[in-house]
């Protein structure tokens, strides 16, 4: 499974908003221009995490986009599952009708155990977990080679 550019987009929009979180809504054009993303692309991908009650928006002067919920309490996996859909690596994982050897094929096996793993990372990092991380990366002082 590859992750596409809507999802690897869309958790760096969800990390911009979990670092405006507590301070007022973050304006779609700031959030465009810090990440690169076109307006276009990024209506589509707000619309989206909005769909799954990930985001609000904020109508008005001063309005814009917050998270619907408290950092901590938003993982990676609910984020990549709502712009990306279910995780399956194989057609087969996500229905065992799929192939008339799902029950008996050890590699099939091999794929759900991949999936969860995967699963677990994601679920297990929440959006507080990356904005700490992001806060790490950008407090590194510079280098310096004589």
């Amino acid at each position: 499974m590859k992750v596409s550019t809507k999802g690897r987009y869309g958790l760096r929009v969800m990390l911009e908003l979990a670092l405006y979180y507590g301070k007022g809504p973050a304006i779609m054009a700031e959030i465009e221009k810090t990440q690169g993303i076109s307006r276009k692309y990024m209506h589509s991908i707000l619309t989206t995490l909005k769909s799954a009650g990930l985001v609000r928006a904020i109508r008005g002067a001063g309005g814009g986009f917050v998270l619907a919920k408290e950092p901590k309490e938003i993982n990676v996996h609910e984020i990549v599952e709502a712009l990306e859909g279910p995780f399956d690596f194989t057609e087969c994982v996500g229905s065992e009708s799929f192939c008339d050897k799902s029950q008996e094929c050890v590699t099939r096996d091999v794929w759900n155990d991949v999936g969860r793993a995967v699963k677990e990372v994601l679920t297990k990092t929440k959006l507080d977990e990356l904005v700490r991380r992001h806060e790490e990366k950008s407090t590194k002082p510079d280098m310096f080679y004589i």
